[in-house]
């Protein structure tokens, strides 16, 4: 035991102590991860060591990277599913080595038809309803998208069938895994609202109690789910026997006996079920530095404001520049990026979205040229004027971006024929609604959430506010990049709006500082959202940048940890990242977090000597 302990990370053994001892005695069985991994034939960076197997057992037997996406988010869904699996949805990069293109598929959950700009005002006061009581509650569940996703990019990419990829999953599910420190510590954070309903505290609190570390998570009901999809196609969950649970138990809620939840109903029919499409979009582009840059377009966020990032730093040099200069120059870019983000970004099909604009380079010089080099912008700023209507070069006061934090999950794949994908999903909070559709085995999201809950107070126009069929705005960013028209990274995390930053970090580290990748993803991380406070990880504070920083005007604090419950408690970390990087001769460097989170699994299909 002392041995494989040693390889975990001091957070996670400050967890397991937490568990009794015989829960801990049979820690021996947790299996290994290793967060990189080096070799040819393909490659996996997930959460968890049995979705990283499942993707590599796909590449070996000659499946593609779609393939082996759909294995690793289905076992995911298993092994992860506080923040994947078919009650989510996400987004999904593809580089198909054949085309030389880079392809997106948008899976982002939406609202029901019946749904307006009131979905989350409370009728018997008139107001928005508080956070915590929106997100444990029918009326947060959106049309989930992740199945029709993968389906989708097995339609496109993949070899093998739908049933072929569920079957790794299944087995897992079925037979179990051991449940780690973190596993245990995030049903521990949401121990109150599981207990909510009978179906969820059946599952994830047997006998009532938390599941010792070590111990045995069987989900037989998310393997027979599995198997009716894998039997019978999507259509049992998009119009059939599924969905019809799912829709129940949106609107009768599974409360436990002496549940003291007072239940709000969804408005998701089958009929919003039948009607869901994952869409293919054209992504987002940038040329930073000689690197093509691909990322998702709206609905997502993160395309458009990590590229509008890069292209206003891209006109600074920030590899001869200071240090202290270089992060003062990032925290600024990401600042005005936000600004933009929150004034013109949302469903496009709603919104008008001048997704052009707000990537030309004219537009970044407009917004790089606002940078003080001798001290931090006063924030919030003002969002740009992308039609170029207004001063071109004037900062001003605009309002802060919205604070509310997500948990998600991002994994990468590359197979033998050197096709890529990069894929982000969840199902929001940590625990998503807390609603495990009961016989089912799998939590619905509360992705609806995401949209703000009433227009702002000053009457600035808002692009995210709930309609019918719309889909909240996201900031996942899966991204690809290529050089000379070849693959060079994939790279994305969870983590909210924290994501932006964590993309946009990870790709100044490496392209910029010249970090490796494995640095790149372990340094500290900062995310400045157009806030007064920039949220670090404790970390930072011990960077001797830090103090150069703050003379500069600069104001940190630990990320807040809170979700906005205060009965959640979540370590204070940005981000969970995961990457790959192309080599010459076919190596492919597989690097995800050493100590977020509790590591990530990487693997390849042939290590390198």
């Amino acid at each position: 035991m002392r041995a494989r302990l040693g390889a975990l990370s001091a957070a996670t053994l400050a967890i397991a102590g937490l568990v009794t001892g015989a829960g801990a005695a049979q820690a021996d069985s947790l299996p290994t991860k290793h967060p990189v991994a080096e070799g040819f034939g393909g490659a996996v960076v997930s959460d968890t060591a049995q979705s990283t197997q499942a993707g590599i057992d796909i590449l070996k037997r000659g499946g593609t990277a779609a393939d082996a996406a759909v294995a690793v988010a289905a076992t995911l869904g298993v092994t992860d599913p506080f923040v994947a699996g078919i009650g989510g949805g996400g987004y999904f990069v593809y580089y198909d080595a054949h085309s030389h293109k880079v392809s997106v598929i948008d899976g982002r959950e939406t609202t029901p038809r019946s749904a307006d700009g009131n979905l989350f005002i409370d009728p018997a006061t008139g107001k928005p309803y508080d956070f915590p009581t929106a997100v444990t509650s029918g009326l947060s569940v959106g049309v989930p998208g992740n199945l029709a996703t993968w389906q989708r990019a097995l339609q496109r990419w993949g070899k093998f069938s739908l049933a072929t990829n569920l079957r790794p999953a299944i087995d897992v599910a079925e037979h179990g895994f051991p449940v780690d420190a973190t596993l245990y510590e995030q049903i521990r954070e949401n121990q109150k609202r599981f207990a909510q309903f009978s179906s969820t505290s059946e599952l994830f609190l047997p006998g009532g109690d938390l599941p010792p570390v070590g111990s045995t998570l069987r989900n037989p009901d998310l393997a027979d789910t599995y198997r009716d999809i894998a039997r019978h196609g999507t259509g049992v969950l998009y119009g059939g026997s599924v969905g019809r649970d799912v829709v129940d138990a949106v609107h009768n809620l599974p409360l436990a006996p002496g549940a003291t939840l007072k239940p709000i109903e969804g408005k998701m029919t089958l009929g919003d079920l039948a009607a869901y499409r994952a869409i293919d979009r054209k992504p987002t582009h940038v040329d930073y530095r000689g690197y093509d840059v691909y990322g998702m377009p709206p609905s997502s966020s993160g395309g458009i404001t990590v590229g509008e990032a890069l292209n206003i730093l891209e006109n600074y040099h920030l590899s001869s520049m200071d240090r202290v200069q270089a992060l003062h120059t990032y925290l600024e870019a990401s600042a005005l990026a936000f600004a933009d983000r929150g004034r013109y970004i949302g469903d496009s099909a709603y919104v008008d979205v001048p997704q052009k604009q707000l990537l030309s380079d004219r537009f970044a010089r407009t917004r790089a040229c606002q940078i003080d080099q001798t001290k931090a912008l006063p924030k919030p700023v003002a969002p740009g004027d992308p039609y170029g209507h207004g001063p071109s070069c004037k900062p001003g006061q605009g309002s802060g971006a919205n604070g509310i934090e997500t948990h998600t999950n991002h994994f990468v794949v590359s197979d033998r024929w050197g096709n890529v994908v990069s894929y982000t999903n969840t199902i929001e909070q940590l625990g998503g609604s807390a609603i495990v559709v009961p016989d089912r085995g799998f939590l619905l999201n509360n992705e609806l959430t995401d949209f703000d809950f009433a227009p702002p107070a000053n009457g600035t126009p808002d692009p995210n506010l709930p309609e019918s069929g719309k889909r909240p705005r996201s900031s996942m960013s899966p991204t690809i990049v290529l050089h000379h028209g070849k693959p060079f990274l994939a790279v994305g995390s969870p983590g909210g709006a924290t994501i932006i930053t964590t993309v946009l970090q990870i790709l100044v580290n490496r392209l910029d500082f010249g970090m490796d990748l494995e640095s790149a993803i372990a340094a500290p991380r900062a995310s400045q959202r157009n806030s007064a406070t920039t949220q670090v990880e404790p970390a930072w504070f011990d960077l001797p940048t830090t103090p150069g920083l703050k003379a500069l005007g600069h104001t940190f604090a630990i990320k807040d940890t809170s979700s906005l419950d205060p009965t959640i408690k979540i370590p204070p970390d940005i981000g969970v990242a995961s990457g790959l990087e192309f080599r010459d001769h076919g190596l492919v460097i597989a690097a995800g977090e050493p100590v977020r989170r509790g590591g990530s699994a990487a693997q390849v299909v042939f290590p390198a000597p």
